[in-house]
């Protein structure tokens, strides 16, 4: 990602939350103008986007250099304009009128590039149909949620989404932000993410799965609850793997492919998981990451690659990733996010479509895995390794070296947008989980900085 200061020009907690599903570290510069209304010929996007558009000339008015995202929305029905209420009377009119018939909600982004001296302006519309509601519905509603800062005095993301009937077209315009058209902006200027929004089909998770299952998972001695097959997380990782190799070069390497397949096969061998089929993929990026799907698939970045001294500190890593796929770290993730639609649509769609519905499910679940697991998960991934590793006929002991090198590494240069060991547990406390698991003496050092217990 280019080293550019981000700003957004908006107080918007849902703004804010969604602006961090990027991956990006930014300030908060509100810009407060006088809105504009329809005039002449105008269209309601024209006056989402005018709208926006003021707001990021006045945000970035104050700064010298950096980007600046501004947005702007209201919500029209039978050609009437809805912004924020004024007060709770207004809020209770404005949303039982709302829930009358459907509307469309408009959002206006704009993005202003200061050093490149680039401006673009978007408009996303989503229709919006709601349950008619009375009185005291919507007072029982106002006493959980203030109403006050929503177009429309309503939240989806929220309490509101009970009486939200269906959408059509991008659910997180409705929340805040259409993300998926702020990612391409972003693309346009330089800026590189790793999030890729998508528009929900539906907001209600339908029941397309044949029900949740009990099963024992031998790695945790737990019985664990499942909303989907085995044959269910295969089609999904097969979906996002179709749309990863659509968005991201591979290595033309044969030779460092086929290193990492080999090496990826005999960790495999012994691991405790074998009712799928592993693939193990490099991408051409210089990112030291590497990433776990459902369904057994494995992605390693170049860089990490590139870093490791030997085929002892690659087996740990990759014996690292196979861990959270034995303990199903990445499907439970998904399974326990609010993106449910990500489930929806991946399992739904065939894995080989190549729909957008699909795409872009499968752009949302990449990047919810890439954000890391839980501490306890990685502490969990990392005594697998060492334990794979092993019996693999590989020199454990290099999960250490590698740990502790790539430490320095990351150290001593600037944080990066997403990093393999960015949301991993602070190096000693991985290292003592490793030398507990290899039955290695402990000494002061691993005792330093320990978070959590290994599971157990």
């Amino acid at each position: 990602m280019i080293n550019k200061k981000i700003y957004l020009a908006s107080e918007s907690k849902a703004r804010k939350k969604l602006l961090e599903l990027f991956g990006l570290k930014f300030r908060v510069l509100p810009a407060k103008i006088k809105e504009g209304r329809i005039k002449g010929n105008a269209s309601f996007a024209d006056l989402a986007k005018k709208n926006a558009l003021l707001k990021a000339e006045a945000a970035a008015g104050k700064i010298k250099s950096g980007i600046v995202i501004a947005a702007d929305t209201f919500i029209v029905q039978e050609n009437k304009i809805f912004g924020k209420p004024r007060d709770l009377d207004d809020a209770r009119k404005m949303l039982k009128r709302l829930s009358r018939a459907p509307h469309w909600l408009y959002t206006g982004i704009a993005l202003i590039d200061k050093d490149g001296q680039r401006v673009l302006v978007e408009c996303e519309k989503t229709r919006i149909y709601m349950d008619k509601l009375n009185d005291a519905q919507i007072n029982a509603y106002f006493q959980k949620v203030n109403p006050l800062d929503k177009a429309g005095s309503f939240d989806i993301q929220g309490k509101g989404a009970f009486f939200i009937r269906r959408i059509e077209g991008c659910f997180y315009n409705v929340v805040g932000l259409p993300v998926r058209k702020l990612y391409r902006m972003l693309k346009s200027v330089g800026v590189r993410v790793f999030i890729f929004a998508f528009c929900a089909l539906s907001f209600t998770l339908c029941a397309f799965l044949s029900g949740c299952s009990t099963e024992y998972n031998i790695v945790t001695g737990e019985q664990e609850t499942y909303i989907y097959s085995t044959d269910k997380e295969v089609q999904m990782g097969a979906s996002i793997d179709k749309q990863i190799e659509n968005e991201y070069k591979m290595v033309p390497d044969p030779l460092m492919q086929k290193r990492v397949e080999d090496i990826g096969r005999k960790i495999v061998s012994v691991c405790d998981r074998k009712d799928i089929s592993y693939t193990f993929k490099v991408i051409e990026e210089e990112e030291v990451n590497a990433v776990s799907l459902p369904g057994g698939y494995i992605y390693v970045f170049k860089g990490l690659v590139d870093k490791v001294s030997n085929d002892d500190e690659l087996a740990g890593v990759l014996a690292h990733e196979v861990g959270h796929i034995v303990a199903r770290h990445s499907i439970k993730k998904l399974q326990g996010s609010q993106l449910y639609s990500i489930l929806r649509v991946l399992v739904a769609q065939a894995p080989v479509s190549g729909t957008g519905e699909v795409g872009t499910a499968a752009d949302v679940a990449f990047t919810e895995l890439m954000l890391g697991y839980s501490r306890e998960d990685e502490l969990l991934a990392d005594q697998l390794a060492a334990r794979y590793t092993k019996l693999a006929g590989y020199d454990p002991k290099a999960m250490i070296s590698f740990l502790t090198k790539l430490h320095e590494i990351n150290r001593k240069r600037p944080a990066q947008p997403i990093n393999y060991y960015k949301t991993h547990p602070y190096v000693p406390d991985r290292i003592r989980v490793v030398k507990q698991e290899l039955g290695e003496g402990m000494n002061f050092e691993d005792y330093i900085n320990i978070e959590q217990q290994p599971h157990e």
